[in-house]
């Protein structure tokens, strides 16, 4: 579950957007009957916009899906992915020597793309895990779904061959049944549903493969200026209140330090001036606090090694009766029916 709190900052690049009106446009629906649908500004996303903010870019996927009556809208979209999908970023992967290092740079890179999530690689027993921690809910199906399906089409475009199938499992539900086979065609296997995680994992052997006709001699050229954007995207983005405010009281929830006070004083702010900072926001710090402790909670009830009692202790309650409470106003149901569904 996501915010609208934490995304006003976030943006997905206008180059990353034309995957998803190209999709919608191949299935009869323009950029206007979105705009409409979305009760967007007309001109919002024709011309192309420079960015967009990454909430917009969320609604459109699924609105996409329902006006072009495509269940599978998500991964018809990355299918559309092309090298300047990813803007200098896309060029940086194109200059790398091997796929290892296509994957550290994507690490470091991908913020330039968009602000929909983040990209993590495990490697044991000879065996490799890409990870994509969406910042959206399981719900967003088409999200993941396009995600996945642009790295197979741009993985694919790397290597110069069609890559063998890796083992997929995805955190949403994959939506009807009696509709997957969809999923075989488009990424060459069925994946697993309902994972903790959505994850690729394939033999580690295949970083070492050389990405052909890579032009390694422009990586540093590329590399310095991807670093220029990254630099100049911290100057004009710095972290809004809210994420300082967010990521201060994760530091602090198991230590029990989670009041306005504490929490403006690791800020290095008066308690006062946080007060004013978040409702200029358009937040109070009740809203970041119940946001922070309710995706840590689920995060916790994934991890069957903790009892109730102890993610009521790690999320700063003094009581689990009182994190009951709060929990079933978050998500409807109490966190032992989250956990068992």
């Amino acid at each position: 579950m996501t915010s609208a709190l934490f995304d006003h900052a976030n943006r997905v690049a206008g180059s990353y957007l034309q995957p998803l009106l190209e999709a919608a446009a191949q299935r009869g629906v323009s950029a206007q009957a979105l705009e409409q649908a979305a009760r967007l500004p007309a001109g919002s996303l024709e011309p192309l916009p420079e960015s967009l903010p990454a909430d917009y870019y969320v609604r459109l996927l699924d609105i996409g899906a329902k006006l072009a009556n495509d269940p599978h809208f998500g991964l018809h979209v990355g299918q559309c992915v092309k090298l300047g999908t990813y803007t200098v970023y896309g060029l940086i992967l194109l200059s790398c020597r091997d796929f290892g290092q296509v994957f550290e740079q994507t690490m470091r890179y991908e913020q330039l793309a968009h602000d929909l999530g983040r990209s993590s690689i495990t490697i044991e027993d000879e065996i490799a895990c890409y990870s994509w921690h969406s910042n959206y809910s399981n719900a967003q199906r088409h999200l993941v779904d396009s995600v996945f399906s642009g790295i197979r089409v741009f993985s694919n475009w790397l290597a110069g061959i069609t890559l063998p199938a890796n083992e997929l499992r995805l955190t949403h539900d994959g939506g009807p049944p009696e509709l997957r086979e969809e999923y075989v065609r488009v990424l060459g296997d069925m994946p697993i549903f309902g994972a903790d995680s959505n994850t690729a994992s394939f033999n580690a052997a295949m970083l070492t493969w050389p990405v052909p006709n890579a032009d390694v001699s422009l990586y540093p050229v590329l590399q310095q200026h991807a670093e220029q954007l990254l630099q100049q995207r911290s100057a004009i983005q710095p972290p809004a209140i809210t994420q300082q405010v967010h990521a201060a009281i994760v530091a602090n929830l198991a230590h029990g330090q989670v009041r306005l006070a504490s929490i403006a004083d690791a800020l290095k702010l008066s308690p006062r001036t946080l007060q004013r900072k978040l409702s200029e926001a358009g937040a109070t710090f009740q809203q970041v606090l119940d946001q922070a402790r309710f995706a840590l909670a689920k995060d916790y009830l994934r991890r069957s090694e903790l009892s109730l009692i102890d993610i009521a202790f790690l999320l700063g309650y003094q009581e689990q009766s009182a994190f009951n409470h709060a929990f079933k106003e978050w998500a409807g149901v109490n966190p032992g029916a989250y956990r068992n569904s």
